[in-house]
């Protein structure tokens, strides 16, 4: 991918690019992780969900997230990815918070989100982004290698 322009698109989980986007991630975070995925696949399978945004670079998907309501005042990001040779261009912190604008735009409170320790691109960026590491949950409360964060959404963020 050439340097170029990148746009957002906000779509669904039916979106094809967004189907081969999430494939790729599976198999990057299988070759990172390996046999553990086998525990977390079960977690990261791919239900109806319509708050899916798209990162494309040059008019070419380049990455994706998604979140999904997770209680009255939360949603849980999920499925954030960016190709390899899109990595370093600020794509993911773009989508993240596109994610979040769309989260407040709802009316949600907060964010919430599980990575794995060996995911340190994405623990550097969720930091960065203001998200503080909090007790895992649900599924993810007894698994060692699961980092929680949560992010309140405040007023003050550009919308």
């Amino acid at each position: 991918m050439t340097n170029g322009n990148i746009s957002l698109k906000r779509t669904d989980s039916s979106n094809l690019d967004f189907r081969m986007l999430v494939t790729e991630l599976d198999a990057d975070l299988r070759h990172r992780n390996g046999d553990v995925m086998d525990i977390y696949d079960q977690h990261n399978i791919i239900e109806q969900i319509d708050t899916v945004v798209i990162a494309y670079k040059d008019d070419v998907p380049a990455g994706c997230g998604c979140f999904k309501s997770y209680d009255d005042e939360a949603v849980e990001v999920k499925r954030m990815f960016v190709k390899l040779e899109a990595r370093g261009k600020g794509i993911s912190r773009k989508i993240l918070t596109e994610l979040e604008h769309w989260a407040k735009e709802l009316g949600y409170a907060y964010t919430v989100l599980e990575t794995g320790n060996n995911q340190t691109e994405a623990l550097s960026l969720y930091r960065k982004s203001g998200y503080e590491e909090t007790p895992a949950y649900g599924v993810y409360a007894n698994l060692p290698d699961s980092i929680c964060f949560k992010k309140k959404l405040t007023q003050s963020q550009n919308l």
